[in-house]
């Protein structure tokens, strides 16, 4: 017998409809239509241009033969015609694969064919793998050069440019809106260190919730002056395409990181807010003092990919930015988690207040569930901040599955929850705290070694401008830390300094008892690629 609150209720287009990011563009072209949308060197689209152009997009898509379930793939930098994809690629009912921008020939192949993609809009700059990639692949798609204003001219490889393509669409298209909000809306692959990526899939519902749950999380109020630092390939550059867009934001677009041309255009275009991993950071803390002249205080900072070192996150504020630590994965459409501050924090030493937000925190408002859970047991940890068990997530922003993957689909949701495989800890007040991957973690005759919380150590000696720790086998021990560190220019270390440096502010069992000094391998989006460290410190 169905409850009185179900009774002659009927669920109608009057009083439901599928949640989608799509309705965001909408809003803020109505609301706010002459607003600048985009910055762009020299060139400037306010919202009314913005959503011509996006519809013009979606209609061209569909003329020519786009739509449900089809695959646009995206190969470009942070510019307008990819922020423009993230809206005019739904709107054709398709779904969007931004792809990382600095894989291979090979692996874009890969990506291509494993998402069956129809359409391929590619920058000039990269059109020379995505030339090769197109001679290894089995699918056909459509080729769009993105010829765009600040990029190269050349190499084109197709007949057909973007702006052209788009000219010939509707400026009035209104979009095939999602029936279901299930609705696949992006395709995003794993870096894929082992093996082939997997294909993460997002649907309308997730992606218009995390959006929110940005400016929620972070508190963005309206007209936001936001530098896409962050790649847009990255989790649809963590949901901040339709984030922005749904404040009625400035997207200030940018080709490539760089810490004089971030500093500069933070400045010129006044900025308020950036995202970008802990390396990205780094970057800016170790440029030259005269590109931080002019630089207003309070400029908000958004973190993640990595855990952030205190020092970093330190130096950041010494410089007079606000930063803000958040965590997550692909398979939860970028940050999930953020590390929210408490006002009586305020009075800590900056060194103190680093270390609390260097935590990953608690659950964004839209994601149900967050725990550190036993993965054999199911049982979730207790709130010491010492036991180590497995984060999970379960909600909302957890993404449908991994393409064509059912069987790691099924391992990675099991017993109800995302599986994130990093190893963390639930402090007594709710806060989750990384202690390392699964994968990371050094077992020392017996003892667990956090490489975190070594790097951490790392970060603080005046010399260290970068650091990651790997295991490395020991006969005697089983696994030993070795670091791998990157040092200031103009600055010297030794070996035996470093190590000494460790022993004197860490358990000495926990210190490197080998250093290496060397570049670190980065992924696109500043991630330490361990794997290669690890394969490094095998053969030494």
């Amino acid at each position: 017998m169905p409850s009185i609150y179900d009774r002659d209720l009927p669920r109608t287009p009057a009083n439901f409809d599928a949640l989608t990011p799509l309705t965001f563009l909408q809003r803020s072209v109505r609301t706010y239509p002459d607003h600048p949308a985009v910055v762009h060197g020299s060139l400037t689209y306010s919202y009314r241009q913005l959503a011509e152009r996006c519809a013009r997009l979606g209609s061209a898509l569909a003329k020519s033969g786009i739509g449900k379930g089809d695959t646009v793939a995206v190969l470009a930098p942070n510019i307008p015609a990819h922020l423009e994809a993230h809206f005019g690629v739904a709107m054709a009912g398709a779904v969007l694969n931004a792809i990382n921008t600095r894989l291979d020939a090979k692996a874009v192949a890969f990506i291509l064919d494993h998402g069956e993609a129809k359409v391929l809009m590619v920058d000039t700059e990269l059109a020379a793998v995505a030339r090769d990639a197109l001679k290894l692949c089995q699918a056909k798609p459509l080729v769009i050069d993105i010829v765009d204003s600040l990029g190269p001219k050349e190499p084109r490889i197709s007949a057909t440019d973007y702006e052209s393509f788009i000219a010939g669409g509707d400026p009035a298209f209104e979009g095939i809106m999602p029936a279901d909000e299930w609705d696949g809306i992006a395709l995003n692959y794993t870096s894929g260190t082992t093996g082939n990526p997997k294909g993460v899939v997002y649907h309308h519902r997730g992606a218009a919730l995390n959006a929110m749950g940005n400016a929620l999380a972070w508190g963005m109020t309206m007209h936001p002056v936001y530098l896409w630092t962050l790649p847009m390939f990255h989790c649809n550059g963590w949901c901040f395409p339709w984030t922005v867009t749904a404040m009625a934001g400035t997207h200030v677009c940018l080709r490539k990181v760089d810490p004089a041309l971030i500093l500069t255009t933070v400045i010129n275009q006044g900025v308020t807010h950036f995202c970008g991993a802990p390396t990205v950071l780094n970057m800016l803390v170790n440029a030259p003092g005269d590109l931080k002249l002019g630089l207003q205080n309070g400029i908000r900072v958004m973190t993640a990919g990595a855990a952030p070192p205190a020092a970093v996150i330190a130096a950041m504020e010494g410089m007079g930015f606000d930063v803000t630590h958040a965590y997550g994965l692909t398979e939860t459409y970028g940050p999930a988690t953020i590390c929210a501050w408490h006002r009586d924090w305020d009075g800590k030493g900056l060194a103190d207040r680093a270390a609390l937000k260097a935590r990953q925190g608690v659950p964004y408002h839209v994601l149900a569930g967050l725990s550190v859970i036993n993965p054999e047991t199911m049982e979730h940890t207790p709130a010491d901040g010492q036991t180590m068990g497995e984060v999970m997530f379960r909600g909302n922003v957890v993404m449908k599955g991994y393409l064509k993957n059912p069987t790691a689909t099924i391992e990675a949701l099991k017993g109800g929850w995302f599986h994130s495989g990093d190893l963390g800890v639930m402090h007594p007040d709710g806060y989750i705290e990384l202690r390392d991957r699964s994968k990371d973690i050094i077992i020392s005759g017996g003892e667990n070694i956090s490489t975190i919380e070594v790097e951490g150590v790392l970060y603080q000696h005046p010399a260290v401008l970068e650091a990651a720790v790997v295991a490395r086998p020991d006969v005697h021990w089983g696994e030993t830390p070795c670091a791998f560190v990157t040092l200031k220019t103009g600055q010297t270390a030794t070996e035996a300094e470093i190590i000494a440096f460790c022993r004197a502010n860490l358990a000495h069992f926990k210190a490197p008892k080998t250093v290496v000094f060397s570049e670190l391998p980065k992924t696109s989006t500043g991630k330490i690629q361990k794997f290669v460290l690890r394969e490094r410190a095998k053969a030494l």
